[in-house]
């Protein structure tokens, strides 16, 4: 689970129509509009403080952080981030979408993969380290979420492959894909560009060998000497 630490976060209910005119007053008051739903509870339309949620988006767990949210007017529960909307173009939160946590029950999150190390087929052979695969999906306790998983690849050759079967396993989690799903691979970035080249290059040769066939004859037709 995250190891950052938050204060709880402050929600307080709306009332009245939610509109748009309703959400662009609660953003001109400096707040976001959000919801709260989970735990077999009805959802409560609420409003928090932007700069809260995204002190927790930017923390190391991000979305995964697990913390205290006190609705004004009901208990305090545990929650996390499952949803929000950003502006596309100065990139400020439009809204959020909080889950209620059951801490004895175990959910599925998606969990980023840290390659750690540089991989001996990149220093020794002039490979490249492909990470092909940068979240696995994980089951297990809201406690044992961790924030990322590290795998060291000091070890891979060149052509070199971790899947997910490689990653580190423990009991308090299950890793939800397929167990030969391609994490990362270490390959060879000049064998991919040459290909590519003589993929693009082979017609247009083709093309001008054709040319140069069909221009010989009208250069031996103007060479060859009249008969009389």
């Amino acid at each position: 689970m995250a190891s950052q630490k938050f204060d709880a976060v402050v929600a307080t209910p709306r009332t009245g129509k939610f509109n748009k005119n309703h959400a662009r007053r609660v953003r001109v008051a400096g707040k976001i509009p959000a919801v709260v739903y989970g735990a077999g509870m009805d959802a409560v339309a609420v409003t928090v403080d932007p700069r809260v949620v995204t002190k927790i988006l930017h923390s190391e767990a991000g979305h995964n952080t697990i913390f205290d949210l006190n609705v004004e007017g009901a208990a305090l529960v545990k929650a996390m981030i499952v949803d929000w909307q950003h502006e596309p173009i100065k990139g400020k939160l439009l809204h959020i979408d909080f889950k209620r946590i059951a801490m004895d029950k175990a959910m599925r999150v998606s969990v980023p993969v840290q390659l750690t190390g540089i991989p001996a087929g990149v220093k020794n052979s002039g490979g490249i380290l492909d990470q092909v695969l940068r979240e696995v999906e994980i089951e297990c306790l809201p406690a044992d979420i961790p924030d990322h998983i590290d795998i060291d690849v000091t070890g891979l050759e060149l052509h070199g492959v971790i899947h997910i079967s490689d990653l580190p396993h423990s009991g308090s989690i299950k890793f939800l894909g397929e167990e030969n799903a391609l994490v990362a691979h270490v390959t060879i970035i000049k064998e991919e560009v040459a290909a590519e080249v003589a993929a693009v290059a082979e017609p247009e040769v083709a093309k001008k060998g054709k040319g140069e066939t069909a221009a010989a004859p009208a250069a031996d037709a103007k060479a060859a000497p009249k008969k009389k």
